[in-house]
């Protein structure tokens, strides 16, 4: 096993459960366990199954694998590799391929019984089963097969299926399904406007075994702040074998700025909770009041340790570790507000398709060098590292559903899964703010017309309220947004707004603020029962720019872009709008809009240019909305 990158020896002594140097995380969670966790990235033996007869031919039980593969990599890269092709392979309708490699486990330096070993995937898919020497393996939450490509899964092994040398086997289908949540790949639908992304599927993330308490907390961390009271509601979820008495303990402690440089020893605030478990999993919600915190926001990015422990009746604590901030966000009247104080969005658009984890981290930096305070996350899932720096960074995350491309029972009820995947491992981060759970009406095209679709959406507007109230959410970002008994069912009322001609550009934005429903996005703003704009929501333009389009009539050089944008943003902020999201960060693919290089995270305009903020524009005779 790759023994490089350990986190912490499980068999530390109680003194030391508590360090005071910040971590590193060679893993993409956001969470931290103290335990030895060993990345099996790497060389595996790779197969492709074009007929789809690896299950009935039981290749799960030993095989000859042909090519070699380095996990983490997608499907289409490998097939390119086997093929001898340069760029990714292109597949039709499905793709089928199995993976093999071989591991030793450490020796658990616990006694008593109280260790077990965890095999972690963090993310992979789309239909993903394992097996261990030839038995399938099921996940915790008791999957046969895993479905999903973007958020992480956990089996727990067995000691009765453990050797000296274990085989583990993986295999990954995917299809083109239209009813499964794909984002931007191509599926059997056109798409509008006919761009698709290459497709990215498989072995996208690190996959790694490590060593867990038996009784434990799950790296999942739901975190809902009272700022008025310094007040915050931590979900956690713990995980049983052997049922009793447990105190979940949690303490918070500061850390010494805002940048993850260290943190203090004594802990700011600490309680425990008595809890009688049985075995399987529970959520459990406990508040903790932290006195004298300091709110997190883009211009203060304070974030703050939590120690969580589970401890036994003999006195033994499993413990996690996880960072957060306090903050509220709300949409009230005209404005947006952070922790009671209006902000406006300066936004930009970030579609990372096939970007390495370094590649983002630059894309991140730059991002904040243009001035944004809010990120676009352009539905796709993203390594969860990503987010962490976010809240390291200060800047506000839009993030998105991937959407299905089909509008059915069974796509709203893919689309609901992967929703409340991701809401599991996402609910740690300050910098999360924003939810979309349809874009431009992607997988929801009936929304206008079927009651069905809408009821769902409304449904999981409600539900998004009352179970993660520390979001805002968007029902149809782009367009067609519903209207029931003529509220709202969208916390923003959004517009993607595409023109390179100023005059039109500020005809356009006349008619958004002066509450024209119809004639300014492609389709009509509102579907439902009439709804009548009088500003009582926040209004953003959430998408905007397309001036690397020659063709589309933009600019022809980065300083005609500049200046162009320099326009746009200003007639922006004459209006009463919230916010604006420039599209988009980088070029991919056939969409050439980007302000940075997406290997080297270099500016091709200036830094500061989508900073509308620091200097507001002047105003001294601002313009008459007409209808």
């Amino acid at each position: 096993m790759d023994t490089d990158h350990v986190n912490y020896g499980l068999s530390i002594s109680e003194e030391e459960k508590q360090p005071i140097e910040e971590t590193p995380n060679p893993l993409p969670r956001a969470v931290l366990r103290l335990n030895n966790a060993m990345l099996l990235d790497g060389e595996w033996r790779f197969a492709l199954d074009a007929d789809d007869v690896g299950l009935r031919e039981s290749w799960f039980l030993g095989r000859d694998y042909e090519h070699r593969a380095t996990w983490p990599g997608s499907v289409e890269m490998h097939l390119a590799e086997a093929r001898g092709l340069s760029d990714p392979a292109r597949w039709h309708d499905q793709v089928v391929a199995w993976y093999e490699r071989e591991f030793t486990v450490p020796a658990c330096a616990e006694p008593g019984g109280r260790c077990m070993y965890q095999l972690t995937f963090g993310a992979c898919g789309y239909e993903t089963r394992v097996w261990l020497n030839g038995r399938p393996l099921r996940t915790i939450e008791g999957e046969d097969v895993h479905y999903g490509e973007y958020t992480s899964f956990s089996f727990e092994l067995d000691d009765n299926l453990l050797q000296p040398v274990n085989r583990l086997t993986v295999r990954i289908a995917d299809t083109m399904d239209a009813e499964t949540p794909r984002g931007k790949q191509e599926s059997h639908v056109y798409k509008r406007g006919g761009i698709w992304y290459q497709t990215y599927t498989g072995a996208v993330r690190s996959v790694w075994l490590e060593v867990v308490e038996r009784n434990r907390l799950r790296s999942r961390v739901s975190v809902v702040s009272l700022v008025e009271d310094r007040l915050v509601r931590f979900n956690v979820a713990t995980r049983i074998h052997d049922p009793g008495l447990y105190t979940l303990r949690l303490q918070v402690f500061a850390r010494t700025n805002g940048h993850g440089n260290g943190h203090a020893a004594e802990p700011l605030a600490s309680s425990d909770f008595p809890l009688r478990l049985e075995a399987g999993q529970k959520q459990q919600r406990v508040v903790l009041e932290v006195p004298g915190a300091e709110l997190w926001s883009p211009e203060h990015p304070q974030l703050y340790r939590l120690v969580a422990q589970l401890i036994d009746e003999h006195g033994y604590a499993a413990q996690i570790e996880a960072r957060f901030g306090l903050r509220k966000i709300e949409a009230r009247g005209r404005y947006v507000y952070l922790n009671n104080e209006s902000v406006y969005l300066d936004g930009i658009l970030y579609q990372p398709g096939t970007a390495t984890y370094e590649e983002m981290q630059r894309h991140f930096h730059a991002m904040k060098a243009l001035g944004c305070n809010l990120v676009r996350v352009h539905i796709a899932g993203v390594d969860p590292r990503i987010y962490q720096l976010a809240d390291e960074l200060g800047l506000l995350l839009w993030v998105e559903v991937p959407s299905p491309h089909s509008s059915t029972p069974r796509s709203r009820q893919n689309h609901r899964a992967e929703l409340q995947r991701m809401l599991a491992l996402m609910e740690t981060h300050p910098s999360i703010v924003i939810w979309s759970l349809y874009n431009e009406d992607w997988g929801a095209q009936d929304i206008a017309t079927n009651a069905a679709t809408r009821r769902y959406i409304i449904d999981i507007y409600h539900y998004m309220h009352l179970e993660h109230p520390q979001f805002l959410v968007v029902d149809n970002d782009g367009w067609q947004h519903i209207s029931w008994e003529g509220r709202l069912k969208s916390d923003l009322l959004t517009a993607h707004l595409y023109t390179p001609a100023l005059d039109r550009w500020r005809e356009v934005l006349d008619q958004l603020t002066a509450g024209q429903m119809e004639g300014v996005a492609a389709f009509p703003l509102v579907v439902g029962d009439p709804f009548f704009y009088r500003h009582q929501v926040p209004l953003i333009v959430s998408e905007w720019g397309g001036f690397g389009f020659s063709d589309y009539g933009g600019p022809q050089d980065a300083d005609a872009r500049t200046e162009s944008i320099r326009q746009f943003k200003h007639e922006l902020r004459q209006r009463p709008i919230a916010g604006d999201v420039y599209t988009q960060a980088t070029n991919i693919e056939d969409e050439r809009n980007g302000l940075i290089d997406p290997q080297t995270g270099e500016l091709s305009v200036p830094p500061g240019l989508l900073n509308s903020r620091t200097k507001p524009e002047p105003s001294p005779d601002p313009p008459k909305p007409t209808v």
